[in-house]
């Protein structure tokens, strides 16, 4: 036998080939019959020499293209393609296929064949050419008729083009929003105590399948759908299959919020808040906790210690934090040593494609290539991202609240809780005992007004610095809301109580959003003009927000042109919160609104919020008003509550 023939079946041939015709078409190969071997797979350059050259170089008496009528013997080769199929992220298959006249391609018989019968013409394929490029295959664990990983389909997509062999992209989908999750799905056996949507649930099962993988991904759903719960999900799903601990890695405004959630939704995760001046040391006093949060400046100075543990999964919220690839913070993130990678985020693209790169470089490192390669291959135009879009969509999740609407509420209710830093917990109790030494028990009103003024700005009751945001939590919040809310070019209400308050939002927010709507409504503007004033805004074809006082504002208007509400600072009265929301929150909106309830932990106004939850119960099962004020019991307790002792960061 010749280099390339293959024995196929040691018999005796058909009573055919005994009368001369020694050749058959079987399972999409050529075969030829040898005396003594029985029948074999010749090799290409066999069949080409007998039928071209007349040599005669398989063992027949009588060439192929006579002995087979029906089928058509091309003199030139097929050229050599990979073919991925199946779907991502759990079955991406790939094929080595030969490519003939006119776009036909059938699949290899295996990988060392080097011809190909697509239909009835059959093709030699010159295998040298393509010797390196199945050799830097093999070496990514890449070889014929084998399922690769997401991992593997984006590094094929980026590095195709260096390749001898042409990528055919025949993937029935490689979104994971068209994935579903198995109706088997138990959460409640990981000890989440919540019920998630359909949609949720369907995200999960996304993170679970890329965690299966060792993998990483960027969480993008829109603002309003839950991805926090969806990530604390997976976090019972790795702990239950024995993985751990996971790091979550989040804006400081926003660890309060983690702490809750994780509390609320999977009590049974151990839970260390890493920040503050009581923060672990060494490593040994952050063992035996199954999750870890902290935030990015806390990470950044702890780096050494963070590296120290090698976490199962690490998420960032709020991920574009690290868009930036040379700020010191991403740097130090991208460093830590982890299994799973998870960039959560409402905003994967903000400004240039190189944000999408250095996300896609947190979860699956390297896979893009070097940030000077990509910029190099990617500029910010919309045909390269439109070219940069299949590549990343394996790992990218992305559900708009559009594209889920049915298994929505109407209404989307999101707290906001957040910590005070150390110096404004400070400020704030210097606060609370100057008045209590001024007004006494007498002037407890007067009191409680102004902290709850303290806990809008302190501005509104003395000086402050030159950036409303500088050293204010809830304001800083406000701004990483406002920037998700306008990248979609949607619109919000923002309910504050105090005209100082509006007063800073004007001064402020259009520098740092031009272009975007600005407008306000309170006891300064005319009633005739305020329908002028909504007009305005519905007919902005950019993001925008309208600040209200819930009183001036909180009756008769509809504005369904926002989707978003957000109450800056909480009202006593649930009955006018309600009316406030109710001017987006109602008949003629088309999409669901998002109410969002920003409030500072430990202090008056987290007492508020507690009081409006109750009154709304209270409301639920009785035929009861909403009373608006506050009773002096409540007043003296909400005057006896102190930030520092339960600050975070």
């Amino acid at each position: 036998m010749t280099q390339g023939e293959q024995v196929i079946e040691k018999e005796d041939p058909p009573a055919t080939s005994r009368e001369g015709i020694p050749w058959r078409v079987e399972d999409g190969r050529l075969l030829n019959f040898r005396e003594g071997v029985g029948w074999v797979q010749p090799s290409a350059a066999e069949v080409w020499s007998s039928i071209f050259s007349g040599s005669g170089g398989a063992n027949a008496a009588q060439s192929p293209a006579d002995a087979l009528p029906d089928f058509v013997f091309s003199r030139f080769p097929a050229e050599l393609a990979l073919e991925v199929s199946g779907s991502a992220p759990s079955d991406i298959r790939v094929k080595l296929i030969g490519i003939g006249a006119e776009g036909s391609k059938a699949p290899l018989v295996n990988q060392e064949c080097d011809q190909v019968l697509i239909g009835n013409i059959w093709y030699p394929i010159r295998t040298d050419d393509y010797a390196e490029s199945l050799a830097v295959l093999s070496a990514h664990g890449i070889t014929d008729g084998i399922a690769i990983s997401v991992g593997q389909l984006i590094w094929l997509r980026t590095h195709a083009h260096g390749l001898e062999l042409e990528l055919v992209d025949s993937l029935q989908s490689s979104d994971p929003a068209h994935l579903r999750a198995p109706s088997v799905m138990d959460t409640a056996a990981w000890g989440l105590q919540a019920d998630l949507y359909p949609y949720q649930k369907d995200g999960v099962h996304f993170l679970k399948l890329i965690a299966d993988q060792g993998l990483g991904c960027i969480l993008g759903d829109e603002m309003g759908l839950g991805k926090t719960i969806q990530v604390i999900t997976l976090m019972l799903a790795e702990k239950s299959a024995g993985h751990g601990p996971s790091l979550v890695i989040s804006p400081a405004t926003l660890l309060e919020n983690w702490r809750r959630e994780l509390g609320f939704f999977a009590p049974s995760l151990a839970v260390r808040i890493h920040t503050g001046p009581d923060r672990a040391g060494i490593a040994s006093r952050l063992a035996g906790f199954d999750v870890v949060v902290t935030s990015y400046d806390t990470a950044l100075r702890d780096e050494p210690l963070l590296s120290s543990i090698t976490w199962n999964l690490l998420a960032l919220d709020e991920a574009q934090n690290i868009r930036n690839p040379d700020a010191r913070r991403t740097v130090a993130v991208k460093g830590l040593p982890r299994r799973i990678s998870i960039a959560i985020t409402g905003t994967p693209v903000e400004n240039r494609l190189t944000d999408l790169w250095s996300l896609s470089d947190f979860a699956l490192p390297g896979l893009l290539g070097n940030r000077d390669g990509f910029e190099r291959l990617f500029a910010d135009t919309e045909a390269d991202a439109a070219g940069l879009a299949p590549i990343v969509a394996p790992i990218l999740l992305r559900r708009r609240v559009r594209d889920v609407a049915r298994d929505l509420p109407e209404r989307i209710d999101v707290a906001q809780p957040l910590s005070m830093s150390r110096a404004m917990a400070e400020d704030y109790e210097r606060t609370r005992q100057e008045a209590l030494e001024e007004y006494g028990k007498s002037g407890s009103l007067v009191a409680l007004q102004r902290l709850r003024m303290f806990c809008t700005h302190p501005a509104l009751i003395g000086n402050w610095r030159d950036d409303p945001a500088d050293g204010m939590p809830k304001y800083q919040r406000l701004l990483e809301l406002l920037e998700e809310i306008f990248q979609q070019g949607e619109k919000c209400l923002i309910f504050t109580s105090y005209t100082g308050m509006t007063d800073i939002f004007l001064a402020d927010l259009p520098q740092r959003f031009p272009g975007s709507f600005f407008g306000f409504m309170d006891g300064r503007v005319p009633v005739p003009e305020r329908q002028q004033t909504v007009d305005d805004f519905s007919a902005a074809t950019t993001g925008g927000a309208l600040f209200l006082n819930p009183r001036a504002a909180g009756v008769g208007l509809n504005i369904t042109a926002a989707n978003h509400v957000i109450h800056y600072n909480p009202e006593w009265n649930p009955a006018l919160e309600d009316q406030a929301s109710a001017r987006a929150y109602r008949r003629k909106q088309q999409r669901p609104v998002t109410i969002h309830q920003m409030f500072f932990a430990d202090s008056v106004e987290e007492l508020v919020v507690g009081r409006l939850a109750l009154k709304r119960g209270l409301s639920d099962h009785a035929a009861i008003g909403h009373e608006g004020d506050a009773t002096i019991s409540e007043v003296m307790q909400a005057l006896q509550i102190s930030p520092l002792s339960g600050i975070l960061e």
